[in-house]
């Protein structure tokens, strides 16, 4: 089990929003290389990046963040936020992200995924965030009216194999991740999941692990580690101990 550390990016600061609201921002630092390479030192297998003023403007606003992080580390960078076409998937990946993650473009453009997915495989991750069952989208401001799992099966007749679960009501909340919806995506799916949303102790990474078997084998965690409610280092030998 990875435990993924989060770096959210807005206005080329790392920060963490609550519930995906961008007024309500708490930054934790004005370098995000440096919070990259901080978690890679503390034993990071993955970084999970997040372009949120590319989630609300629908285009990637943060590619020198993004840059300078890929750059910098040598374990995979994956990366979701405001990605929209080929030729952005083509250019983060030639820059060296390991993974792009696609949300609302996974609703609006499914074409888009078909051949995403044809060109490059496992590098193209479905992000689902859903709030009440329901899909989310443009920076999780808008209700699709799509049921998760609905969406998941559709994406993995498109060749999606990987996707992350976030439920957006818990995002930020240190409340626990909805575990019943992640176990559920995974089971009724076959893809493979990274849970996401709510982790706020170990217990939470417990519990996430319960879920290895059903097919999630990550979980991503933000707010936690940075205000220091989640040792991430103790973390991150949990995982990789399973037990």
């Amino acid at each position: 089990m990875k435990v993924i550390p989060a770096i959210d990016i807005k206005d080329g600061a790392c920060v963490r929003l609550v519930q995906g609201k961008m007024e309500e921002a708490t930054v934790y630092g004005d370098d995000p290389v440096a919070m990259a390479t901080h978690w890679e030192q503390l034993g990071a297998e993955l970084l999970h990046v997040v372009d949120l003023n590319g989630a609300f403007a629908g285009s990637v606003q943060n590619e020198k963040a993004i840059t300078g992080i890929v750059k910098a580390l040598s374990i995979p960078v994956q990366v979701g936020g405001g990605i929209r076409d080929m030729e952005t998937i083509r250019r983060l990946l030639e820059l060296g992200v390991d993974r792009v993650i696609l949300g609302t473009a996974a609703v609006k453009n499914p074409a888009l995924v078909a051949v995403a997915c044809a060109v490059y495989g496992e590098r193209i991750v479905l992000g689902l965030d859903a709030r009440d069952g329901r899909v989310a989208l443009e920076g999780w401001d808008e209700d699709s009216g799509v049921f998760a799992l609905q969406l998941a099966l559709e994406m993995k007749e498109l060749g999606i194999q990987r996707l992350i679960f976030t439920d957006t009501s818990l995002d930020g909340m240190m409340a626990g991740v909805n575990l019943s919806l992640t176990r559920e995506l995974a089971e009724k799916t076959g893809l493979k999941v990274i849970a996401s949303g709510g982790v706020s102790s170990m217990e939470d990474i417990k519990r996430v692990m319960e879920l290895e078997p059903y097919g999630v084998d990550g979980v991503i965690t933000g707010k936690a580690i940075y205000i220091g409610a989640l040792d991430f280092e103790k973390a991150v030998r949990l995982g990789r101990k399973g037990s």
